[in-house]
């Protein structure tokens, strides 16, 4: 079964004209009887994405009116020898992992507004059905405006669709008690690679279900998902606190997630790394909260080095709370913990400012041109045992000087994720905590002054000295080049991965982008 299965994702060579394909391909886009829109001409967009590192020319743009058009262009596509079908959501991928060249390109936020009225089941748990194309940051809006309700897991940037985190994963500070955006949906409506529209769930199609979560878009188009929700609070009370040693820093940041379900404890832990001087872009400047709040060198002990890190933390609490009882709760989960005396910042937010905060980041990099330039981002999970010797050869070393952009290190929880999705974790040897090391170049102008091309060589070189190190680490949105190298990534699951590949998108055609597997024109049914 073994040999069978990796015959089946080799590349497939055919003698076909490229020429004559092409005819054919055309002619079988203008036989689409879509509700929605088929678009030949303005498809440059559906070509780039937000890393800016890689372009391609799409045949065509899809923007349906609804999943029946999403079927359609699916089982089109199967007619082909050589037509994919990517499925795009606000176009935040890095590595054109929605892209397909001379393929279809979906635009999944034409469907942007289904979203569907909240209900609640017979235990009094409520959720909201809404479309794989809905950003985030709509289903907070309606959700919390509407109804007093939220999701419970977010990602730091609300501007992604549903259906694209739930591909891959969707975490942030929330995720070490709630675990990620895939584990906090109960049924998923999706059209394979067979152009069938199927829901699914624990109980029902289980088999699809934990294979699309954190699936890579390899076995179906999400566009319908069904999002636990829990009662929004009011006010978020938000909470950055500086340390100068990372051994310090590690062993307060899991201390605090590993109280969730003990009493008190925070809502949102997170934490970052930056260089200890006044660099504008790395340093000092960003951690206060706001603008009033100096952050004060001389706290820092002389016995710093060139990086120091921060935690950052949350709490939900009603608008109705007395301040000094708010104090003295926040004082006390924080006694405990051993950061740099003085090198505290607070202030009180409402909830959905909290939740939005990245958005005025946005704002502001639209408005100066920096989020239309490359962004070489990297995404890695590090196993607790290992991550202080990533802190010891990467923040102090390779990345002392900074990136240009934030460079998150928080612990996630193991027990949070689901081991029958299609994510892969770091090994872990019974250990609970891993964590999450992001490395979000976002200013090409700073970062040491390296071109784009030597960030992308420093996230390379991260990259190979984990692995020549024998760090047990995996990336999360990965990038590869090679089926062996996926191979290698998806380790104990690629068996399980090809199964459902074959099963759900034989001819693979769906996500061309990321490179996994190679269209074919046989069928394994």
């Amino acid at each position: 079964m073994i040999a069978f299965l990796e015959r089946f994702v080799s590349e497939n060579e055919t003698d076909t004209n490229p020429e004559d394909e092409e005819s054919t391909n055309l002619s079988l886009c203008l036989s689409l009887e879509l509700q929605g829109n088929l678009d030949f001409t303005c498809t440059a967009t559906a070509g780039k994405d937000f890393g800016g590192l890689y372009s391609t020319t799409p045949l065509a743009v899809i923007r349906p009116a609804g999943p029946e058009d999403v079927v359609r262009v699916v089982k089109v596509a199967s007619l082909s020898s050589n037509l994919t079908v990517a499925a795009r959501g606000n176009g935040h991928s890095i590595n054109g992992q929605a892209m397909s060249d001379r393929g279809l390109v979906i635009d999944m936020r034409a469907m942007d507004d289904l979203i569907h009225v909240v209900s609640f089941t017979v235990d009094g748990s409520a959720y909201v059905d809404v479309g794989g194309g809905v950003l985030w940051e709509d289903v907070l809006r309606y959700c919390v405006l509407s109804f007093g309700l939220a999701p419970r897991s977010w990602t730091d940037y609300l501007g992604l669709t549903v259906g694209g985190t739930l591909s891959n994963a969707g975490i942030s500070g929330q995720a070490f008690r709630y675990g990620p955006q895939t584990s906090n949906v109960t049924e998923l409506e999706v059209v394979t690679g067979k152009g069938e529209t199927m829901v699914c769930s624990h109980t029902q199609n289980s088999e699809l279900f934990f294979g699309v979560l954190g699936g890579l878009g390899q076995f179906g188009i999400i566009t319908r998902a069904r999002v636990l929700l829990q009662k929004a609070p009011d006010m978020v009370r938000w909470i950055r606190v500086v340390y100068a040693e990372f051994e310090e820093f590690t062993r307060d940041a899991e201390w605090l997630v590993s109280q969730e379900g003990r009493g008190e404890s925070f809502d949102y832990v997170e934490g970052f790394a930056f260089v200890n001087s006044d660099d504008p872009v790395n340093g000092w400047p960003l951690v206060p909260l706001h603008p009033g709040q100096p952050f004060d060198p001389t706290r820092i002990p002389t016995t710093a080095g060139p990086v120091l890190y921060c935690l950052e933390l949350a709490l939900h609490h009603s608008s109705h709370d007395q301040s000094t009882t708010l104090d003295k709760v926040v004082g006390q989960m924080i006694r405990q913990l051993r950061y740099c005396g003085n090198l505290r910042f607070e202030v009180s937010v409402g909830f959905m400012e909290f939740l939005l905060r990245v958005k005025q980041a946005e704002q502001a990099a639209k408005a100066s041109g920096i989020w239309d330039a490359p962004h070489p981002w990297l995404n890695l999970f590090v196993s607790k045992r290992d991550i202080v010797d990533f802190d010891r050869a990467v923040f102090k070393n390779i990345l002392r000087h900074g990136i240009g952009g934030p460079m998150l290190v928080y612990p996630l929880r193991r027990s949070k994720w689901d081991s029958r999705t299609s994510e892969v974790l770091p090994e872990g040897r019974g250990e609970e905590i891993f964590y999450l090391i992001a490395l979000l170049r976002f200013n090409p102008r700073c970062g040491g002054a390296l071109t784009v091309e030597e960030q992308v060589g420093q996230n390379e070189v991260i990259v190979k000295w984990c692995r020549d190190k024998g760090l047990d680490y995996k990336q999360y949105l990965p990038h590869y080049r090679t089926q062996e190298q996926w191979k290698r990534h998806f380790g104990k699951k690629w068996t399980r991965f090809v199964e459902r590949k074959a099963r759900f998108d034989p001819l693979a055609l769906l996500s061309p982008g990321q490179s996994i597997f190679s269209r074919t024109t046989r069928s394994l049914g």
